[in-house]
Parts: structure tokens; C-alpha cells; sequence
């Protein structure tokens, strides 16, 4: 794989409506850019834009690069999300993603 940069924050990231059963106010979209993995990982530039949605989570690191959002884990504390912020979520985490501010992270996830 040759060596290259993606401009994470500048990327084009085309979104769609999200399922009906995962929205919870507004109508909310996501979209994702996947940019070639290493080391049997999944990488990519995800984006929400402003609304309420749930999820259920797998594997994933991430970092914000803009926006701001809440993100409630059931049974767990509300994270709220900022640029510059780390995050950690664990497979089967069942979240709710109150999204302010459209949201812009590059995750890093295993293969699958």
C-alpha cells in the first residue's frame, strides 16, 4: 500500500436518511468514508448530522475532528463530544447520539 494523506477534515462525505426505527428526533444522516485500512483494520471518516438517533455500537476508536454531539450509553454516563476528543466504545454498547453540531470523527475499527 503506498504511503498517502487523506484531508480528513475536508473530505467529501456523501450521507443517507438513517432507518426510521433508529431515529428518535429530526431527520438526521450519516455517512462514512472508508480510506484504506492497515494491519487488518477498518478506518474511515464518519459523519451525523444534527439530530437524535441510537445505535448499537462495535469496536471502535475514534476522534473528533468537528461538530459537537451528547452520546448517552445505556446504563453508563453521557459522553459529551467535542474536536479533539478521544473516544472508546465497546461491542454492544447501546447508545443514544444527540448530535448539536454536525459531527465529523475518523474511526479506526477490527476488520469486518
Amino acid at each position: 500500500m503506498p504511503t498517502h494523506v487523506v484531508r480528513a477534515t475536508s473530505l467529501d462525505v456523501p450521507h443517507e436518511p438513517l432507518p426510521a426505527d433508529q431515529v428518535r428526533e429530526g431527520t438526521p444522516t450519516t455517512g462514512a468514508v472508508p480510506v484504506p485500512a492497515v494491519a487488518g483494520l477498518d478506518v474511515g471518516v464518519w459523519e451525523h448530522s444534527p439530530g437524535v438517533s441510537t445505535d448499537v455500537e462495535a469496536d471502535e476508536v475514534f476522534v473528533v475532528l468537528s461538530g459537537r454531539a451528547s452520546v448517552a450509553v445505556e446504563g453508563g454516563p453521557t459522553l459529551e463530544l467535542t474536536p479533539g476528543d478521544l473516544c472508546v466504545l465497546e461491542a454492544g454498547t447501546r447508545t443514544t447520539w444527540t448530535v448539536h453540531e454536525t459531527l465529523r470523527k475518523v474511526y479506526v475499527s477490527p476488520a469486518g
